[in-house]
């Protein structure tokens, strides 16, 4: 046998391998007629005679020539479940005729199958993929856009998110950067700022998707529940292992682990793990502190499952006991939430439970003499109360009100940093302590719920024993290497 058509069967028996249907994955993704609705429902919402036009995410390189674990855009991934890069989504608002006559409502242009490039990065599920299991049948190969023909002068409105500015240049004409050069050049961009030129509607996309994303449906609750869920649990395993002799990074790991135990894909955000000071930090990442003591531990961590994020906080004494520093402070979060609770329930202005909660907040610190008037309790509590989760952990949202199945955060926090100006037995003390929520009629659910917050409830927590009390690990041998190379040091008396 000759090597070309040698090569072409090999190809093809790769090609087989790759292309064939994964086993045994997991069934509870978003159904194909989930998304089809909510391309229905952005269409109700768009103006007369619009285009709204979506792009995936691009990649984004971690060193050398290894990628970031690519993440998907949310509203990509909202209106399709296409989950790969080098997209471009395109809703009309009435139906459009092609050239053979056929009637479409949307045109989907997006990366080609690639035998060569699966091998290495992974399937994709090009066109006959997407029609088949994602129910879009006008679907092209992205090298197909540039030359589809798409009258965009006709539309009185053009729709799209702010465009990436930072793509590397590629001759490759199916890949982001070109999509993106391609619709600009067919959408007729002006030599001047687009973002000012009123047939472009980057604000009214904004608004548009908010308005659909803020609210939940029951196959997003349900997806968005077991998120809770997970994180829930991870949580409380977490509290049942914590020990004073423990890293940040350790403890961070353990959450993860159970999130990759229940099949969550990914984190929501980077994990934090502050313990005492680090806590006050409110972004805090490193997570590199070697063993958090007898300190509380900040846990902000939420597992990420099918696209949907949770974010769930709990604040713990490592060894588990509230000294009565922390327990007061811990005890004002605590009611400052309690009183936002109340005030969860459709109609109610976000700025009201904003008030109450900051109020609660003020109440207690000055009553403890940290601050000497109210306004100065922004210095300890120096971020909002709350913001909707969902496909982003810091969801999409359009309304000043509360609205039912809207699922929002509430997340009270006071973070009292080392040389604040107050008594020093405060310092280092940092405690948040955040709940997701959904929204009723009436009143609201706490989703989160079987995460403790009460201060002898966490406790008991703590004292729980835990699978992980006998996981003891063999030490590194460089570690011990390193520890023997160096000078012994004399023990200060």
């Amino acid at each position: 046998m000759q090597l070309r058509p040698l090569l072409l069967v090999l190809l093809s028996v790769v090609s087989a391998t790759l292309y064939a249907q994964p086993e045994d994955q997991a069934t509870d993704y978003l159904s194909k007629e989930f998304h089809a609705t909510r391309r229905d429902s952005l269409r109700a919402l768009m103006p007369d005679s619009s285009v709204v036009m979506v792009l995936a995410y691009p990649t984004r390189n971690f060193s050398n020539d290894v990628d970031y674990v690519y993440h998907p855009n949310p509203d990509l991934y909202y209106f399709t479940g296409y989950k790969e890069p080098h997209a471009l989504l395109l809703i009309f608002k009435e139906p459009q005729t092609a050239a053979d006559g056929s009637i479409y409502k949307e045109l989907f242009f997006i990366q080609k199958r690639d035998v060569r490039a699966e091998q290495w990065t992974g399937r994709r599920m090009g066109v006959e993929g997407v029609q088949q299991q994602l129910g879009i049948k006008m679907v092209f190969n992205g090298d197909q856009f540039n030359n589809y023909p798409i009258d965009f002068s006709k539309f009185t409105k053009i729709i799209f998110d702010a465009l990436p500015n930072d793509l590397a240049v590629s001759r490759d004409p199916a890949t982001l950067y070109s999509l993106v050069q391609q619709f600009k050049q067919k959408a007729g961009f002006p030599a001047e700022n687009y973002m000012t030129d009123k047939r472009f509607g980057v604000q009214l996309y904004r608004q548009l998707t908010g308005k659909l994303r803020e609210i939940k449906t029951p196959e997003e609750m349900d997806l968005l529940r077991k998120a809770v869920e997970i994180s829930c649990i991870g949580q409380n395993e977490v509290m049942k292992a914590v020990r004073p002799d423990m890293s940040e990074r350790e403890i961070q790991g353990l959450h993860e682990f159970v999130h990759k135990k229940y099949g969550a894909e990914n984190v929501g955000y980077p994990s934090i793990v502050g313990a005492g000071n680090n806590g006050c930090v409110l972004h805090y990442e490193e997570n590199n502190k070697m063993h958090v003591e007898n300190r509380l531990v900040l846990m902000d961590v939420g597992a990420e499952y099918h696209g949907y994020a949770a974010d769930v906080t709990r604040t713990v004494p490592a060894n588990g006991k509230f000294t009565p520093e922390q327990r007061t402070i811990y005890e004002i979060v605590y009611n400052a939430q309690e009183e936002a609770f109340k005030l969860c329930k459709e109609g109610t202005p976000r700025a009201e439970i904003e008030k109450k909660a900051r109020e609660v907040v003020a109440e207690g610190l000055l009553k403890l003499g940290v601050i000497s008037k109210k306004e100065e309790s922004a210095i300890y509590y120096p971020h909002g109360l709350s913001h909707h989760i969902g496909l982003d952990v810091h969801d999409r949202g359009y309304s000043g009100q509360l609205k039912k199945n809207m699922v929002i955060t509430i997340e009270p926090g006071i973070y009292i940093p080392e040389n604040s100006n107050c008594d020093k037995k405060w310092w280092g003390i940092a405690v948040r302590i955040e709940d997701d929520v959904l929204i009723r009629e009436k009143d609201c659910e706490i989703l989160s719920a079987m995460a403790p917050r009460k201060v002898e409830d966490v406790e008991k927590m703590v004292a729980a024993k835990s699978p992980l009390d006998n996981f003891v690990l063999p030490p590194l041998k460089s570690a011990q290497s390193e520890k023997a190379a160096q000078p012994a040091k004399k023990k200060a008396f």
